[in-house]
């Protein structure tokens, strides 16, 4: 896992999949876990990629999971683990400000239990 860079106390973790199905139902858990305290799935998306050598074009649903910077590499671990992909795209980037009550909420929501 690459390490929090920047000191930061919340952050937006993003992943994409093929099926809006997966997507959702990995966003739910996640919030359900209090990994994050919101996940959103959007989508159809039009990814361009290279794979086993050859260039693909997929339609995949991106899904932005809402959370805490002390919580990104735990996130991180989980979607890898429950996703069907051999390399999930997973992204984690720094919330450098935003509405304080939002942010507060987000901090509340993912209060480990």
């Amino acid at each position: 896992m690459a390490s929090n860079p920047v000191d930061v106390e919340f952050v937006q973790v993003a992943t994409t999949f093929d099926a809006v199905e997966e997507a959702e139902a990995l966003a739910s858990s996640a919030v359900d876990a209090q990994l994050a305290a919101c996940a959103q799935a959007e989508g159809p998306v039009t990814s361009v990629y290279r794979w086993d050598g050859a260039v693909q074009k997929d339609k995949e649903w991106r899904v932005t999971f809402k959370t805490t910077a002390a919580l990104a590499d735990r996130l991180t671990e989980y979607i890898v683990r429950e996703h069907s992909y051999d390399a999930p795209e997973v992204l984690v980037t720094p919330v450098i400000g935003g509405h304080q009550k939002y942010l507060e909420w987000v901090q509340n929501e993912t209060q480990q239990e």
